[in-house]
């Protein structure tokens, strides 16, 4: 078990006051590590800190505003945790945007054929342009330092098509149904290209790189869409906020030591059917 033991290493996770980015971070501080978290959404992340903070965390957790779409913001950060004797030794890049369904009067922007530029640009930008700016500079210093381990938060959607029958709603015309926008599985694929690319690249100085793909987690979802989906999924159930809590620790330690590269898929069983 001393092969799960962080207590000499520090921890940075993105997206960190989301519903999985909380759990990560409950994930490392149960082994010992220092645990910064970052999110932009600097009232959600203050309140995720403070549910967070005890007498037993209060010197090994920290919290940082941080923009990943922004290089000059995420050097920054970096530079101040240096500056407070925190070097990173593990990365979590977990920032994403959760695509909503959005609708006008007109037309039904999650399709492709009317998805916004915009929100292309915007998406890619945090969740697959921040996993890759926050690699190069936290990893740059991992090589740099002599090793360190990287873990892309991706997705089941990196190894299959999303099924848009979930998203169906009775009564509206097929060019008005809702679905998965494109930018989730462009963003879930691209980041398991980025894992493979990161696990070869500074692999010779220590540094190793890693995908874990959490299946859809039950976060009070409804009744007709929790249905759909638990009967896709052999286990018959969809994840508990808390299940990959075990997955990131091994991925995170020494535990795993000589995996590099590879993306866990961790749905159920649903990406074997």
């Amino acid at each position: 078990m001393s092969r799960f033991d962080l207590s000499d290493r520090v921890a940075l996770i993105t997206g960190a006051s989301g519903l999985l980015g909380v759990e990560h971070t409950k994930a490392l501080l149960d082994l010992g590590a220092v645990v910064v978290m970052t999110d932009i959404n600097e009232s959600g992340l203050i309140k995720a800190y403070d549910a967070l903070l005890n007498s037993d965390n209060k010197e090994r957790i920290f919290y940082k505003v941080m923009n990943v779409a922004s290089k000059e913001n995420i050097q920054n950060v970096a530079g101040e945790l240096i500056s407070g004797g925190l070097n990173v030794d593990i990365l979590i890049n977990n920032a994403a945007i959760d695509p909503k369904v959005q609708v006008d009067s007109v037309v039904e922007t999650s399709r492709l054929e009317n998805f916004l530029l915009d929100d292309w640009d915007f998406q890619l930008k945090v969740g697959l342009t921040g996993a890759m700016l926050c690699s190069q500079v936290f990893g740059s210093d991992m090589a740099k330092r002599g090793g360190g381990v990287l873990l892309n938060i991706a997705s089941d959607l990196s190894v299959f098509a999303p099924d848009q029958r979930l998203y169906k709603k009775d009564g509206l015309q097929p060019d008005q149904q809702p679905v998965k926008p494109v930018t989730y599985s462009v963003i879930k694929h691209g980041l398991i290209g980025l894992t493979k690319y990161l696990a070869t690249y500074w692999a010779d100085r220590g540094v190793r790189c890693n995908a874990l793909s959490p299946g859809g987690v039950f976060n009070g979802q409804g009744d007709e869409f929790v249905q759909k989906l638990t009967q896709l999924i052999p286990m018959n159930r969809m994840a508990s906020k808390d299940e990959y809590r075990g997955a990131v620790q091994f991925l995170c330690s020494d535990a795993s030591a000589y995996m590099n590269g590879q993306n866990i898929v961790m749905d159920g069983g649903r990406s074997v059917l």
